[in-house]
């Protein structure tokens, strides 16, 4: 198998990434129904080198753009909507960092090297039961102690997308003593990291949102990489991801919903629905909702870089 590093322009990485993933739309409806975690499809990215894409250059990856980022997310969104929506969070959150220079030059450089050369994968670990969502405001009940030469991390996340498979999880802490909430970087192999499995909803359920534990983690000091202001979020072009991703997902039911159509032959009437009017309607109205909401969201990304 071919890696993306070795493709010269976008058009040959979205040629590329639309035949590779091709195995991953026949395995969605299994997971989805099983609520497993698709494995598979992340070591398939980890061969083509994918993760590695949103490195900047001068850190040894391909720089890609934002809009770049987003036709390439699209394409595996169409196959597996779970799949894009979870490597989306690692592809967004390293080159935001790598553009905006949030950390300390040598551990960004430590955690995208493994990336480049291992596949290795991030994401950020921010909601906790108590609290919900941090984009509210509340105080992180997860603490970090001041020890010799780190910090001690307790604590329990929930929604840790990508957890069975994470590398690095980037957790946020209420610092004991301080008035201060900052992110520690956490690797997946140090004592006291436990994934466990929770995650069971009605939707996107192959993502692994499940719960990170942490239990007395031991972490060095530069791996306080963010001092944070809690409820405060500025605005980021790379959570575009997201959007795209439902963007993805909606393409491929339009696209679904058009074959049975045109398969679909009641006794009722001669030839097939996709031949009645109101029929021909809706799947026109959707195409035009699809089409528009497609356009905007590309101007938008344009927009940004």
């Amino acid at each position: 198998m071919s890696d993306m590093f070795a493709l010269s322009n976008q058009e040959e990485r979205k040629e590329f990434l639309a035949k590779t993933v091709e195995t991953f739309a026949e395995r969605a409806h299994q997971h989805d129904a099983e609520g497993s975690f698709p494995h598979e499809n992340f070591t398939t990215l980890k061969e083509i080198r994918y993760p590695g894409l949103s490195v900047p250059k001068e850190y040894g990856g391909k720089g890609i753009s934002l809009t770049e980022l987003l036709e390439l997310q699209e394409i595996i969104a169409k196959a597996d909507g779970s799949t894009a929506l979870s490597i989306g969070w690692h592809m967004g959150i390293i080159m935001t960092l790598g553009e905006k220079g949030t950390w300390d030059d040598e551990v960004y450089r430590e955690v995208v090297s493994d990336v480049i050369e291992n596949g290795a994968l991030l994401n950020n670990a921010a909601s906790e039961p108590a609290t919900g969502s941090p984009t509210r405001g509340g105080k992180p009940e997860t603490t970090a102690v001041k020890v010799d030469g780190g910090y001690e991390i307790t604590g329990r996340k929930t929604f840790t997308t990508l957890a069975p498979t994470l590398d690095y999880f980037v957790v946020s802490a209420a610092i004991e003593g301080r008035d201060e909430v900052g992110n520690f970087l956490i690797r997946r192999d140090l004592d006291g990291v436990l994934v466990k499995n929770t995650w069971d909803t009605l939707g996107m359920r192959a993502t692994g949102s499940d719960d990170l534990i942490l239990n007395r983690v031991i972490v060095r000091d530069k791996d306080y990489v963010e001092t944070l202001t809690p409820g405060f979020k500025d605005a980021a072009g790379w959570l575009l991801h997201i959007p795209v991703t439902y963007l993805g997902i909606a393409t491929a039911a339009l696209s679904y919903s058009a074959s049975a159509a045109n398969n679909y032959s009641p006794n009722s009437i001669d030839g097939t629905i996709a031949d009645l009017p109101n029929v021909q309607q809706k799947i026109g109205e959707a195409e035009l909702l699809r089409v528009r909401n497609r356009h905007f969201l590309y101007a938008v990304s344009k927009k940004m870089g």
